[in-house]
Parts: C-alpha cells; sequence; structure tokens
C-alpha cells in the first residue's frame, strides 16, 4: 500500500483534500447537537431528575443571571431602581429574550439579599446556550457593563455569557501547531520535512472534527469531546508522522532510492505506528467499561480521531514523501551525502553517551529518577473528583464575577441548590420534612416550592451553607440521604446539579479500578504478544501507574491546590473534574505504550540478534531516546496549548498530560526503564516455554528479507551492499585501546572475500559495535581510526552472534 500511495500521490491527495473540504462543508450546514448528560442510571440524583422532568417540562431557553450591588445604601434606593429598571426592560425587549424576571417585582421580591446590597434579575433566553446568537448575548453584556458605576457593581453570568469569553475557536490548537513547527524544524532542519507532520495532523484532526460534528445528531456526544479529540489527534498525529519521516530521512541519509526508502519506512516505523495507534484504541475503549452515557461520546471522538491519524500517516504521508522526494533532507544534507557518501546507521553523539551512562549507573540513576517520580506522585493521595463551575473562572471574567457576588450576598450555598423532591407526600409529612431539614447543620435556608398541579410532586429547596465544590456540601448530601430523609418515613430524593455531579464523582470513584485493571491487562497481553516477554510488559504496566500517579500529583497541586492557577490564567482552584481520570488515564496509557513500542522494539531487535541484553538495552536507548524525546516535546507544546482553549476541563486535561507525557519520555522511559532493564539483565526477555508455542507471533517490525544494494556513491564502488538491518549473522564487541578504554567513532568495515563492502558502522561512546552480514562465512574485518594503527583480521562468522573486540594501539606505539 506504501508503494501504490508513493507512485499515486495527486490521487491520494486529492482524495484526503475533498474529504476534508467534503466532511467541512457537511458539518456546517448540519451545525453541532452536543449535549452533556452526566446523570446516571440507579442513582438518587437521577430519579429526582426523572421525577423533575416529568412534573415540570424543562423551560426552553437557556438562564442566566444579571447580578448587582450597591457599595452604599440599598439597591432598593431610588436612584439604584431608576438605573436598573430601565436596563432590564431594555434586555426584555430584545429579540431573542423570552423572559426577565425582576427583583423589583413581585414574583421576583426573594431576589435581594437579606441586607439589601444585592439583587438579581433572572434572564430566559428563547433558545438554550449554543443556539443563541452571539451578538444578542454581546448586546446585553454591554447593557451590564454600561450599569456599573457611581457605587454599583454589575455582573452577569451564565452558560450564553460564558460562551462569548471563550477564545476564538482554534486558538489553543493553532499555538500548539506552532510551538510543534519550531521543534520540528530544529530537529530536522528543514522546511518541507518540519511541514510534513503538521500537515498530516491538520488533516487528520480536520475530518475527525467534521465527523465528530456530523455524530453529534446520531449519538449523545459531550461538548468538552471535540476538544479532547483535537487535543489527542494533534499530539499523536504529529507523533506517528514524525516517526515515519524520522525513518525515511535516515534511509536517505544512508544513499537509498526515495521510493524504497519511504516504503522501506512504512514497513517498518508504520507497521509500529499501526500497533500504537491500535494499543490507543484499546486504552480508549476501555472506558466503555465504565458503563456511563456521557463518556461513550468522547471514546467515539477521540478513537476516531486516532484511527484517521494513524490512516493519514500510512496514506497520506507517502504521498506527500513522494511529492517531495529527496527535498526531505535540507540543502546542506544533501550536499553534505554527495560530498562524503552515506551516512553511518549507528547512533552517536549525547544519546548514545547517555545510554552508556545509564549501562554503567544504573541503579544510581533508577533510584534517583524512581525518588523524583514519588515525590511528584504524593500530592495524588489528597486527590478529590467533584465539577467545575463558574466559581473556577479567572477572577477578572464577568462570569466569576457574579458568582462571587451571589456568593456574598445569598451565601457561598446559593449557587449550587439541593433540591428534595417526594411523590405523592403527605402535606403534614413534607412540613415535618422540611423543619427537621432546617435544624441539619450545613443547611443556610430551606423551603418548599409551590406544586405543579396535578403533579403530585414535591419539591424542597435546599441552600447550604457552603459552595457546591465543598466537602462539607457533600457531606450535607450524605446526612439528607443518610439519616434527615430516612427519618421522615417518606420516599425523598435529593438532586440539583450539585448532587448530580456528587453521584457522578463517586460512581467514578467506584468504577476506577476496574477500569484501570481493564486497560492494564490488555496492554500487558498486547505487549506480552509483541515481544514475547513477561517482564517487559509487565514493567510497562508498572511505569504506566507511575507515570499517571506522578501527573495526578501535579494537577492536585496545581488545580486542586491552587499552585499557580491563577498565574496560568485558568481560574481558582477546585476538585478534579470527575470524569477527567477516566479520560486521562485512557489517553496516557495508550501514548505511554506508544514510547513503549518505540523503545522496546528496537531493543528487542537487538537482543534477537546478538542475545546480548546490555547492549541490546544501550543501542535501544541510543537510538530512540532523541526521536522519543522530540516527539514528547511536541506533546507537551499541543497539550500545554490548551491553557488557551478557555474551558477548565480542556485546560486540566492540557496540563494535566503535558505533565505526565514529559514525566514519561524524560523520566521513565529515558532513565528509569532502560536502569531496570540493565538491573534485570537476561530476565527481561524470559517467557516461559509452554506460553511461547500458545501465543500467537505478532512482530511490530518486519525483518527484512535479504540486503539491500547501494548505489554508487563516493563512499565505494558500485556493488557495495548496505547492512542488513534486521537478520543475517552478526559480528560485535567493543573497540578499546590497549588500556581498556573505549575508542569513540572507530570505523569497522566487513569486507566479503571478493573485496566488497558488506558492512560499514562507527563505535559508539562506549566502543560498542555490530556488523551485519548476510550469510554465514569467512569475512575481512577492517578497523581505522584517528591516531590509531590500522587493525585488520580475517573472521568466520556463523549462524550464531561472533564477539570480537578489537584492541587499537596508538600510531608509532609499536616502533
Amino acid at each position: 500500500m506504501a508503494r501504490w500511495c508513493y507512485r499515486h500521490r495527486l490521487v491520494v491527495v486529492m482524495v484526503w483534500l475533498g474529504a476534508l473540504l467534503g466532511l467541512g462543508a457537511a458539518g456546517s450546514a448540519a451545525g453541532t447537537n452536543y449535549s452533556n448528560v452526566f446523570s446516571l442510571p440507579d442513582t438518587d440524583s437521577k430519579h429526582a431528575f426523572d421525577l423533575l422532568v416529568k412534573a415540570f417540562p424543562e423551560r426552553s431557553g437557556d438562564q442566566n443571571t444579571l447580578v448587582w450591588r450597591v457599595s452604599d445604601g440599598s439597591v432598593r434606593d431610588a436612584p439604584v431602581r431608576q438605573r436598573m429598571e430601565p436596563a432590564l426592560r431594555e434586555i426584555a425587549g430584545l429579540a431573542g429574550v423570552g423572559e426577565v424576571v425582576s427583583p423589583y417585582a413581585p414574583q421576583g421580591a426573594a431576589q435581594i439579599s437579606e441586607d439589601g446590597r444585592t439583587a438579581y434579575a433572572q434572564i430566559t433566553f428563547a433558545e438554550q446556550a449554543d443556539a443563541v446568537p452571539k451578538p444578542l448575548v454581546e448586546d446585553v453584556v454591554d447593557i451590564t457593563e454600561g450599569l456599573a458605576g457611581d457605587g454599583v457593581q454589575a455582573e452577569i453570568g451564565g452558560q450564553a455569557i460564558v460562551r462569548i469569553q471563550e477564545p476564538p475557536t482554534g486558538t489553543a490548537e493553532l499555538v500548539g501547531l506552532g510551538a510543534a513547527a519550531v521543534v520540528l524544524f530544529l530537529a530536522f532542519g528543514s522546511l518541507f520535512a518540519m511541514a510534513l507532520p503538521l500537515v498530516v495532523a491538520v488533516f487528520a484532526v480536520g475530518t475527525a472534527m467534521m465527523s465528530t460534528m456530523l455524530l453529534s445528531h446520531a449519538t449523545d456526544m459531550p461538548e468538552v469531546a471535540p476538544l479532547l479529540g483535537s487535543l489527542i489527534g494533534l499530539g499523536v498525529g504529529i507523533d506517528y508522522a514524525l516517526f515515519i519521516v524520522t525513518r525515511h530521512r535516515k534511509g536517505l541519509l544512508q544513499n537509498r532510492d526515495p521510493e524504497d526508502s519511504a516504503v522501506h519506512a512504512l514497513n517498518t516505523s508504520g507497521r509500529a505506528v499501526l500497533f500504537a495507534g491500535g494499543t490507543v484504541c484499546i486504552a480508549l475503549a476501555g472506558m466503555l467499561v465504565m458503563n456511563m452515557r456521557f463518556l461513550d461520546g468522547v471514546v467515539i471522538a477521540t478513537s476516531l480521531t486516532v484511527i484517521l491519524s494513524v490512516l493519514a500517516a500510512v496514506t497520506l504521508l507517502p504521498a506527500l514523501l513522494g511529492l517531495l522526494g529527496p527535498r526531505v533532507l535540507s540543502r546542506r544534507q544533501r550536499r553534505r551525502l554527495v560530498a562524503r557518501g552515506p551516512e553511518s546507521s549507528e547512533a552517536a553523539g549525547l544519546a548514545a553517551r547517555w545510554s552508556a551512562l545509564v549501562e554503567r549507573r544504573p541503579r544510581a540513576i533508577g533510584a534517583l529518577a524512581l525518588v523524583v517520580m514519588v515525590a511528584l506522585a504524593v500530592p495524588v493521595l489528597s486527590l478529590r473528583l467533584g465539577a467545575t463551575d463558574q466559581g473556577n473562572h479567572p477572577e477578572g471574567s464577568t462570569t466569576r464575577q457574579a458568582y462571587d457576588l451571589l456568593a456574598d450576598g445569598f451565601g457561598p450555598g446559593f449557587n449550587g441548590p439541593l433540591q428534595l423532591v417526594a411523590d405523592r407526600a403527605e402535606p403534614a409529612e413534607v412540613e415535618a420534612l422540611v423543619e427537621r431539614v432546617r435544624v441539619t447543620k450545613g443547611v443556610a435556608h430551606v423551603m418548599a416550592l409551590p406544586s405543579q398541579p396535578g403533579s403530585g410532586l414535591t419539591v424542597i429547596q435546599v441552600v447550604p451553607t457552603t459552595s457546591p465544590q465543598s466537602v462539607e456540601t457533600d457531606q450535607l448530601i450524605d446526612t439528607l440521604r443518610d439519616e434527615v430523609i430516612p427519618e421522615s418515613g417518606e420516599k425523598v430524593h435529593v438532586g440539583g446539579v450539585t448532587a448530580i455531579f456528587k453521584d457522578f464523582a463517586q460512581v467514578t470513584s467506584d468504577r476506577l479500578p476496574y477500569f484501570v485493571g481493564t486497560i492494564i491487562t490488555l496492554g500487558f497481553l498486547l505487549l506480552m504478544i509483541a515481544f514475547r516477554s513477561v517482564v517487559v510488559p509487565l514493567t510497562a504496566a508498572v511505569m504506566n501507574l507511575i507515570a499517571a500517579a506522578a501527573s495526578f500529583g501535579v494537577m492536585v497541586a496545581i488545580f486542586q491546590w491552587g499552585y499557580g492557577t491563577e498565574l496560568l490564567g485558568i481560574g481558582k482552584e477546585g476538585p478534579i473534574t470527575a470524569f477527567l481520570p477516566v479520560i486521562m488515564l485512557s489517553l496516557l496509557f495508550g501514548l505511554s505504550m506508544d514510547y513503549q513500542v518505540f523503545l522496546v522494539s528496537r531493543m528487542h531487535e537487538e537482543w534477537v540478534h546478538t542475545k546480548d541484553n546490555a547492549r541490546a538495552v544501550r543501542v535501544g536507548l541510543a537510538e530512540t531516546s532523541r526521536v522519543i524525546n522530540c516527539a514528547a516535546l511536541i506533546m507537551i507544546c499541543v497539550f500545554g496549548a490548551f491553557i488557551l482553549s478557555g474551558d477548565m476541563e480542556g485546560a486540566m486535561a492540557g496540563v494535566g498530560l503535558a505533565v505526565a507525557v514529559a514525566l514519561d519520555a524524560f523520566i521513565l522511559r529515558t532513565a528509569l526503564v532502560p536502569a531496570l532493564m540493565h538491573l534485570l539483565g537476561t530476565s527481561n526477555w524470559w517467557l516461559p516455554a509452554a506460553l511461547d508455542r500458545r501465543l500467537p507471533h505478532l512482530a511490530v517490525e518486519p525483518q527484512d528479507a535479504r540486503p539491500e544494494t547501494l548505489p554508487p556513491g563516493p563512499s565505494g564502488p558500485s556493488g557495495v551492499t548496505a547492512p542488513s538491518v534486521s537478520r543475517g549473522s552478526v559480528v560485535h564487541g567493543l573497540v578499546l585501546t590497549p588500556s581498556g578504554e573505549s575508542v569513540m567513532a572507530a570505523v569497522l568495515t566487513l569486507v566479503s572475500p571478493e573485496g566488497g563492502q558488506i558492512d560499514r558502522v562507527e563505535s559508539l561512546a562506549d566502543g560498542s559495535y555490530i556488523l551485519s552480514a548476510p550469510e554465514s562465512g569467512a569475512y575481512l574485518l577492517n578497523v581505522t581510526a584517528r591516531t590509531r594503527e590500522q587493525w585488520a583480521r580475517h573472521i568466520v562468522i556463523g549462524g550464531d552472534p561472533l564477539v570480537q573486540d578489537v584492541v587499537l594501539t596508538e600510531v608509532g606505539a609499536n616502533h
């Protein structure tokens, strides 16, 4: 398929472009129909909600609250009324406003605080928040702002108001893409190579977002679903393309034909991308174990985005590689390739030196990494799930100011009243229940609301003394359910938004262990099949749990304890949104599995060839750490940019995932995992023989069928063969000085009996090397290094790896 896409590149690009434009037109025409269904079956709040819906059909429009407070006097004073009443009439006269209930009207008498300094008006639009025209909302906000002054503070809150406070759609995505572009340019040094992952990600995320808009008409899709979809889509879309482009560029630098290099990249890294994308989707599908309707839409949106990201990486990307040809390399790289010939395939530089250091000091590095992760994970012990509201908005926003004014004037619990709903209750019993609730600790106000004629339903509104997000409010709900209501003898349900979110958080906490167990088990089985090991997937599972604990610890410190929330411009501290742990764990486990696959697949390949665990871990880390760290840096930029989304849940998810990816890539996969694998030795690759026979075989990266022939070039004659990447017999060892010190960058050449070059590499920082031969037989091993005498020896390579250390003396040392 890769070769077909490469050769029919214009067709592939036009198909993707047509799909993006077509879905965009359809999505724009159809609009969206997002719905947040937080309630859960068989919960007390859900029973209360169902009774209310049945007895009181919900109003058609979105309700917002205009609040004002005077610094002196009372809101009933004539000058204040003369300012406020004309403004309220003006708002009521706007087209699209259904009703305005003034505190100066008889039915609004309760809308003035006891001290007389604060009042509010209830504004009901004719449509729900998503459908209210933005210019109408802006007119209402402008009128509100004109009321402030002369000792009067006026603010307005509500869902429709929140919509116009949000940054322009796409701001976070554009910032993330810009930051990713900078990282890619620094990594590749080529504008064309930089653009490839970005273009692939934009096509994938664009088609996924348009598809999500259309699917919102067919199934329950929460408002946060497209945001989370674009967040994960940009991250994995750029990363998947990055892995393939990096492999393709490596092939070009080894003087491969552009088409063969692209096909080889897709057949190796592309297969790893397919496997990694599958693991992410499996982790996301684990959310279905929670049995929450709210999460079903999130699973659909995020999984669809990942699937399209993988599809774009294996179809659109090879087509784009075909359009660019050798221009994927920078001009300087192309000139150097012509002048110096193919580059060595061996890793060198900082990555190789770090890998050698981890091999020499596994205990110290592993212990330090573990201490850092444990320290960051400590705050997770204080994790409290709940919900965010307008009280968590940035301090300068009018919605936050309105929330605070209501809390100051009418009590902290006014923003989240509880509703006790009873069906067919006796009036005397209702009165008795009201009195019992009134004397309950934590209750500020309680009153029975007028009943709907013929409904037989009684609603008692309870205003807590504490805010909707406080622990004391949760304790009040438990007290009402467990003590106060049972004593009444009536069947009464506790409902309201605060109770719904409490039940949602409780159910999430109860089901979370089953969810974590499911995704860890599935990930364990996949990695065990892929790498034929029990220890490797077990290590990955433990590392995923450590990364999750540390990232949630950082989230608790920032969002729950408030360390830096106002500085970051993301509002006031509060509990962690109840559904975020499930979504984040799915994404985190999926992304961690990606890095584990790319890291361990290279180690496993080396292990299969040499049966040398130390070398396998060292080479695997040296050759993959740079691209993994680059990919992680891109994800950090993309995820971190979602602080600008204007959505508290989006900011939480963005910060949490950015921290998780940073810890996973820079500490776990770069330090702790390789250090532990060095300490475990050959046990890393242990698998019971009986299990090995029964497990299916799944190769993440295929072995090459035969060594490939390099074209003629400055580095050698025609007919020179390239090293066999994943097969054949090998010779490996160390290049040392007579005193035992490592020799770096020594050039080792394997020559056939006919004089042809079979393989050519440079020794790593620790002096290690590995050369591949297409078949067993006699060869000449030639070694040269600066300031060292040339070394040559005839060797015989058999079916098993041959260990051959080389000792190089200084020039003139033997004379």
